[in-house]
């Protein structure tokens, strides 16, 4: 007798586990493994570093996200985590990997593939389908975020730590913007404060910073 695909062990039933109706077994999938290559590799705190993936290696800020990159390697206090992409995420991820310190790469699907890049500790260049997952670990074990200049991504993983970490739904933790003229002229946040759309208090939720010296220093702070 034929079998059909009705026969097919679950899990190994590649066509009902991309199915709508298992979406609920695919988040929890993408999370468990995820946390457990973390948990594999004794990963405790994070600094996570998200900036353009359009910048060179010629790029100022690509060279301050790297020697960034390099010093939190050597702090050995915390890994090194980026959206796993170019530009400024491949940046802060050699630094790491440079110097020998622990530098993870989270990636995620898009339409037009986005390859990881090679400066992820070996075992920790992780690919995500769906962003909110992805976000969860972004911010899961981070102790601070750094934000470079960047898109549409960079300002989406931003303000949701800003707006997390306003509402106390994560505990409190620094945020760095690098690069103080461009976040100015980018986003108006004395413009957000005298319209009455933010509070004093939530100006002091992040500071910038030119350095990475500087960017490190007000982590530290």
């Amino acid at each position: 007798m034929k079998r059909t695909k009705a026969y097919r062990l679950a899990d190994q039933d590649l066509e009902f586990l991309n199915h709508d109706d298992t979406r609920g077994v695919r988040l929890e999938l993408e999370y468990l493994k995820a946390e457990s290559l973390l948990r594999k590799h004794a990963v405790q705190d994070t600094i996570l570093v998200m900036g353009s993936t359009r910048a060179s290696r010629s790029d100022p800020y690509y060279r301050v996200a790297r020697e960034f990159g390099r010093i939190v390697g050597r702090s050995r206090e915390a890994a090194l985590m980026t959206g796993g992409g170019p530009g400024i995420m491949e940046a802060a991820n050699r630094g790491a990997f440079e110097v020998g310190g622990i530098s993870i790469g989270m990636n995620i699907d898009l339409p037009r593939r986005q390859r990881p890049n090679r400066y992820a500790t070996p075992g920790l260049s992780l690919r995500f389908r769906y962003f909110a997952l992805r976000k969860l670990h972004f911010l899961l074990r981070a102790r601070a975020m750094v934000a470079f200049p960047g898109g549409f991504g960079t300002f989406d993983e931003l303000f949701e730590t800003l707006t997390l970490v306003q509402t106390r739904k994560i505990e409190p933790m620094p945020v760095v913007l690098v690069g103080e003229a461009w976040w100015r002229r980018a986003v108006d946040f004395d413009f957000l404060f005298d319209e009455g759309t933010i509070a004093a208090r939530d100006r002091r939720l992040y500071r910038y910073a030119e350095t990475a010296r500087e960017i490190w220093d007000a982590i530290r702070a």
